[in-house]
């Protein structure tokens, strides 16, 4: 029985991916603080016998040491999410995504040393390609950051020196690191609490209030079902020739906002109001935002034939049906 650790395994997708693994077969240890996942979110699995659940940061070198001479693999997850909770906390968004990346690496590493080789998935985001001007973006593309004044880059750049992390124990030592860059993953048990924009209109929909698109709405996001990426993050971790690699990992189908708010409004329900809403009000004065996210899926597709399986419709259908069922929302 392979056992697999999840950090950050009890958040939106951490959980997707634990009830995954678990279907599997694999015994799985989830670690998290709760400090954005939730126990809910692991309510159908939370009795299953192969489940340890041990509620904790990753800042306890004892803690992963001890992990690391226990598991097989390691999916690495945990993180500070969302672009409201990032622009509010910039130090508790550097401090959560680098140095339990570094505790975890480490210990990884020591076990290498050993001739115990566990394979590392490390969660990235399409943030690191910051403002970088190309209509689509693709893995060896250059991360361009704002200002150090402007708190939302916190995010990309801790992220990046993450990747950095990682890429250099492979480089260094052979460690079988992969690196997934997620592009606006979305799916049931997603909350719109931090930002996130689709459970935040699909929310705002149900209960009759205006869905609030900000700026003019002609951003352009991809966004992809949580099924689809936990699958595509398992069969990563299981490819040897993906060891040492970045992937972007997500859809390739641009919508704009705009066209976004309107499809959950004719889906959800027609009556409700659209109203836009500046940067300034929504998170402050020197937030900046970036126009168009669009992944390169090349890479994917020649590494393990990824392609997305759901399209807009079924995803805000699939978030609505979740959202009805949970007496939370």
């Amino acid at each position: 029985m392979v056992h697999s650790l999840i950090t950050g395994g009890a958040g939106f997708i951490g959980s997707h991916l634990t009830e995954l693994l678990l279907q599997r077969g694999d015994r799985v240890t989830v670690v998290d603080d709760y400090s954005t996942g939730q126990p809910s979110n692991l309510a159908k699995v939370a009795s299953h016998p192969n489940l340890q659940l041990i509620p904790s940061d990753l800042a306890d070198p004892k803690l992963i040491h001890a992990l690391s001479e226990e598991v097989d693999r390691v999916f690495h997850l945990a993180a500070a999410v969302g672009v409201a909770l990032i622009a509010k906390h910039p130090i508790q968004t550097i401090e959560r995504n680098i140095y339990p990346t570094q505790l975890l690496l480490t210990a990884l590493r020591q076990q290498h040393e050993k001739g115990r080789s566990i394979p590392l998935f490390l969660a990235s985001t399409s943030e690191v390609y910051g403002k970088n001007p190309k209509p689509i973006w693709n893995e060896q593309d250059d991360l361009v950051f704002g200002a150090t004044t402007k708190p939302r880059w916190s995010y990309g750049a801790s992220k990046a020196i993450d990747e950095f992390l990682a890429l250099a124990s492979h480089r260094e030592t052979s460690l079988p690191v992969v690196v997934g860059r997620f592009f606006n993953v979305v799916g049931p048990r997603q909350t719109g609490a931090y930002g996130m924009v689709l459970p935040r209109f699909i929310e705002a929909a149900r209960s009759g209030r205006p869905l609030m698109v900000h700026d003019d709405g002609s951003q352009i996001r991809c966004f992809a079902h949580v099924a689809d990426v936990v699958q595509a993050v398992v069969r990563l971790v299981e490819t040897p020739t993906a060891a040492g690699k970045v992937f972007n990992i997500g859809s390739d189908t641009p919508v704009t906002i705009l066209q976004l708010a309107q499809s959950v409004r004719d889906i959800v329900n027609p009556s409700a109001e659209i109203r836009f809403q500046s940067y300034s009000e929504a998170y402050d004065d020197d937030f900046e935002d970036i126009r168009r996210r669009v992944p390169d899926l090349s890479r994917i597709r020649q590494t393990i034939g990824y392609t997305p399986t759901y399209d807009i419709p079924q995803i805000i259908r699939d978030i609505l049906d979740s959202q009805n069922r949970s007496p939370n929302t």
